[in-house]
């Protein structure tokens, strides 16, 4: 096809004949025929080594227009076959460099089978490498979920279906696993009713003592600036206080305000009130009398009965993390907690207590056989804001721990996203695999742009040009970036994410008053 110009440490300059890529287009072999357009893969003799590389961007020659030149990122490389000419044992990296001269080759659709076929390791294969018909695309298991990863791509590119793909795989494959997704949208419910356990505000029952002293300022304390930390100062000194009245708190040494220790919120109140009654309190009345309305205010709003009822003040600690943690699985190794029916107030401190036992359990039991966890956190962006959309969260500080440090304790996060962007600085850094569907907003494109590796540039100028259902995936999950068309899920298996008809559904009438009656009803009593 062509002819190596110059040679840098990751990539290349080429020059192809421009009337041998256009007899190629014809070939019946759709990576032959692809060969030479930006994007695809060509191979460059070095020795006895064959070394692959991406096209990255091209353009006509100034003088000779029978000559384009181009630009490539070597991918890595592999050995060639005596008999067959083949490409055989493909790594990621480039050891072998060519000299100016070397000659470029096409890549067939065998020797991409050779170089993407799926190793020894467990792997769970999710389509089809582009531009091949058979070649099939894996996913490396430990490694993506050892390192965390993230999925990425606009809305309405086929993002919920993709996650339901990938965790249906994971599934199959580890039928005794341990996953925890955290849906805002209440979709996924729908795609594992069958192999899931799903929970929302009707049966999620989450005890509110659970929450640390940060979560319980966010829900707790609604004053800014000064009065905030006068008010925290007294809840602290009065949940502790609450907190010591339980029998359990006698077995422990020295009591902290985020002890798990269940207590009764009117022992709070009264607390509250005690120490508003006393002379020498140093503040006025007035912290006191913030804090115990709004303890009162979520004690008496039904919205809030998931979280703040009487009935959850028995010791259910073990029984609440074994249940939505699949410890045991049962075999069902995923936990769906849809919080679209929690109030948009406590959403976000919701996200962070249960984001917060799953790094917690990991930590209080390294000394157990191992159990690790894979958290996934739909929608990311809303909880692990960037600066510029929200300061401190306490959802955002236990993510951010989790995406640092959660790999040295066992647990995976899996954040899915439109909005790259708007995910806090250095978060998507610290996942080992990116999985990017199309992104038409361009600020997003350089954020991800910033967070691949150098070697995956000439599969990132096509992010803008995907198909609905393609992705790139490039890090640790698979050898080398593939560009991947997903497999079909069958229907029962997909989230509840599809999109409205609008000229079908139009066209049908009748029995609205029916619709409208059962719709306000359920929306008077807040879905319950």
């Amino acid at each position: 096809m062509g002819f190596v110009m110059d040679v840098s440490g990751s990539g290349s300059q080429l020059t192809f004949d421009a009337g041998i890529l256009s007899k190629l287009m014809s070939h019946p072999d759709p990576s032959i025929a692809m060969a030479g357009q930006v994007g695809s893969q060509i191979k460059i003799r070095a020795g006895n080594i064959w070394l692959l590389a991406t096209i990255r961007s091209q353009r006509m020659h100034e003088r000779d227009h029978g000559i384009i030149m181009a630009h490539v990122d070597f991918l890595g490389e592999g050995e060639e076959e005596r008999l067959t000419g083949k490409i055989s044992n493909f790594r990621r990296g480039v050891t072998h460099y060519p000299a100016p001269g070397s000659e470029v080759y096409a890549v067939s659709s065998a020797d991409m089978k050779q170089v993407y076929a799926a190793d020894a390791r467990a792997h769970v294969e999710i389509g089809t490498v582009f531009p091949t018909k058979d070649t099939r695309g894996a996913l490396y298991v430990d490694a993506m979920l050892g390192k965390h990863f993230a999925l990425l791509g606009s809305t309405g590119t086929g993002k919920s279906t993709s996650v339901a793909l990938i965790l249906h795989k994971i599934c199959d494959i580890a039928p005794e696993g341990h996953i925890v997704m955290i849906d805002p949208h209440g979709e996924y419910s729908a795609a594992f009713k069958h192999n899931g356990a799903l929970f929302d505000v009707n049966n999620l029952a989450m005890p509110y003592w659970m929450m640390n002293f940060a979560e319980h300022c966010e829900v707790f304390v609604t004053s800014t600036g000064d009065d905030r930390q006068i008010d925290s100062d007294i809840l602290a000194r009065c949940l502790l206080q609450a907190r010591a009245k339980n029998r359990l708190a006698e077995t422990i040494g020295k009591l902290t305000v985020d002890a798990p220790i269940p207590y009764l919120l009117s022992d709070l109140t009264n607390i509250i009130q005690n120490e508003m009654g006393k002379l020498d309190k140093a503040t006025s009345s007035a912290p006191f009398m913030r804090l115990k309305s709004k303890i009162d205010e979520l004690k008496a709003d039904p919205r809030y009965n998931f979280m703040f009822s009487g009935l959850l003040v028995g010791d259910t600690m073990a029984e609440f993390v074994g249940k939505l943690f699949r410890l045991p699985s049962h075999g069902k190794p995923i936990s769906i907690i849809d919080v679209s029916g929690v109030p948009s107030d406590i959403t976000s401190t919701v996200v962070a207590v249960l984001s917060r036992l799953v790094f917690d359990y990991a930590i209080w039991s390294r000394n157990e056989a191992r159990r690790p966890i894979l958290l996934v956190c739909e929608e990311a962006h809303r909880y692990i804001p960037s600066d510029r959309v929200s300061k401190d969260s306490a959802g955002r500080a236990i993510l951010e721990r989790i995406a640092k440090e959660g790999r040295k304790y066992g647990v995976s996060l899996g954040l899915i996203t439109q909005r790259p962007s708007d995910l806090a600085e250095g978060v998507l850094s610290q996942c080992g695999t990116i999985i990017s569907m199309r992104l038409n907003n361009e600020r997003d494109q350089a954020f991800v742009r910033a967070a691949m590796p150098e070697g995956a540039r000439g599969f990132l100028d096509a992010i803008p040009a995907l198909r609905n259902r393609e992705c790139i995936i490039c890090g640790e999950g698979v050898s080398i970036p593939i560009r991947v068309s997903l497999d079909h899920l069958e229907s029962e298996k997909r989230p509840a994410s599809e999109d409205p008809l609008f000229s079908q559904l139009w066209l049908e009438t009748g029995g609205e008053a029916e619709i409208l009656d059962r719709v306000v009803r359920r929306w008077r009593a807040q879905g319950r």
